[in-house]
């Protein structure tokens, strides 16, 4: 069985920061794809970043110049560090790991119970 625990949400000032943490357990044969989205109320779940198993990342037009998706291989955590926080960023974020857990048979993908970032104004 997998688990994913998210941790790191708050109440921010805007332009504050802020960093999410995503730590995956169980058994776990290999990673892939490391991700975190975020989901505003009345709004679709949408992807800020995305980390590969290299060094390959990916950012939404909104996050980039301002998040930083990392992951620890050796830890199976995969980290979001938002700066500058703005009142639009506010939303639950929900991290989504592609991995393999023993016993299935092959990749999917697990989300975390997604934490809850506030930015006040």
């Amino acid at each position: 069985q997998v688990q994913l625990v998210e941790s790191g949400g708050g109440l921010v000032q805007a332009g504050g920061s802020l960093r999410l943490s995503c730590s995956a357990s169980g058994d776990i044969f290999a990673i892939d794809a490391m991700a975190w989205y975020r989901q505003a109320p009345g709004k679709q779940r949408e992807l800020v970043a995305a980390a590969a198993t290299g060094r390959t990342t990916k950012y939404a037009d909104s996050a980039k110049g301002r998040f930083t998706i990392s992951r620890d291989n050796a830890t199976n955590t995969v980290y979001l560090q938002i700066s500058s926080l703005k009142p639009e960023d506010a939303a639950t974020y929900y991290c989504n790991l592609n991995l393999f857990a023993r016993g299935t048979w092959g990749y999917k993908d697990y989300w975390g119970q997604g934490t809850q970032v506030t930015v006040s104004s």
